[in-house]
């Protein structure tokens, strides 16, 4: 009798590690799908822990994985997903749907390196997606179809919102969206300090920092006004808005903000081609 061949209703993660585990976690909570149709593995138990108390399976073969699972999600890092794709590659089939969020891993190359006809697609998630407030974009491979990359977008919306792109801007989006993390948290810690400067106590200035960015991007999204446009509501004549705006710019603080995306888009092209 034929082997049975993966099954589609389980999603697999080769690799285990944080962005995995967020994205994992994600589909759990939103009942996209059940913790005991999610497979991972890893070289050692140091991660799959993670996945075991979620409730899902584990295992420390990759191949298995792949027999398992149709659709499967490579979340390992840049350098060594080459080495993974060459051993799972003989046990690919035309059910498989796979997906990398591997920074930097160009779609011809997971093509290349799989059988041919592959459905892949390439995924730039970011930290947020963590507390299911990700911004995430996807790209699609030469042979993945519409109603592939229909599942794949409903099912990465259980960790945020993601949009489907021209392969072009995962690089933009790396630098935005992942790097933009680490952009935002410098202007939150910022603002903090302003505030602990004229005397407010730290805790209680980083909380409001924090609410204050999270209370500003909400509005943004469900409103979906221009950031200008919400920046010119909260102006009023030689108020404080104002004249906190006027230090900013003094400061430079709009281009120095472009130029930091600038500078990690050209670093993300770098190590794309490398």
């Amino acid at each position: 009798m034929a082997a049975a061949g993966p099954n589609p209703q389980r999603v697999g993660f080769v690799g285990a590690g944080r962005m995995a585990q967020a994205i994992a976690q994600g589909l759990i909570r939103a009942g996209k799908v059940e913790a005991q149709q999610v497979l991972a593995s890893a070289p050692t138990d140091r991660n799959l822990c993670h996945f075991q108390a979620l409730g899902c399976q584990t295992t420390h073969s990759n191949q298995e994985v792949l027999q398992r699972c149709s659709l499967v999600i490579f979340a390992t890092k840049p350098q060594v997903l080459q080495a993974v794709l060459t051993e799972v590659a003989p046990v690919v089939t035309a059910e498989h749907m796979l997906v990398s969020v591997a920074a930097g891993v160009s779609l011809r190359t997971l093509e290349e390196l799989l059988p041919p006809k592959t459905r892949v697609f390439r995924v730039s998630p970011n930290l947020p997606c963590l507390v299911q407030e990700g911004a995430m974009v996807m790209a699609r491979g030469l042979h993945a179809g519409n109603s592939e990359a229909r599942l794949l977008q409903n099912l990465l919306e259980a960790c945020g919102q993601c949009e489907e792109v021209p392969e072009a801007y995962v690089d933009i989006h790396t630098a935005l969206g992942g790097s933009g993390v680490a952009f935002v948290c410098m202007f939150s810690e910022a603002l903090a300090e302003g505030a602990i400067k004229m005397g407010m106590p730290s805790s209680l200035a980083h909380r409001i920092a924090a609410q204050t960015l999270l209370g500003t991007a909400k509005m943004l999204l469900q409103g979906g006004q221009h950031p200008a446009q919400l920046r010119t509501d909260v102006l009023t004549p030689a108020g404080t808005t104002i004249y906190g705006l006027h230090a900013l710019e003094q400061g430079g603080l709009r281009a120095a903000a472009m130029s930091a995306v600038e500078a990690a888009t050209c670093r993300a092209k770098e190590l794309s081609r490398k």
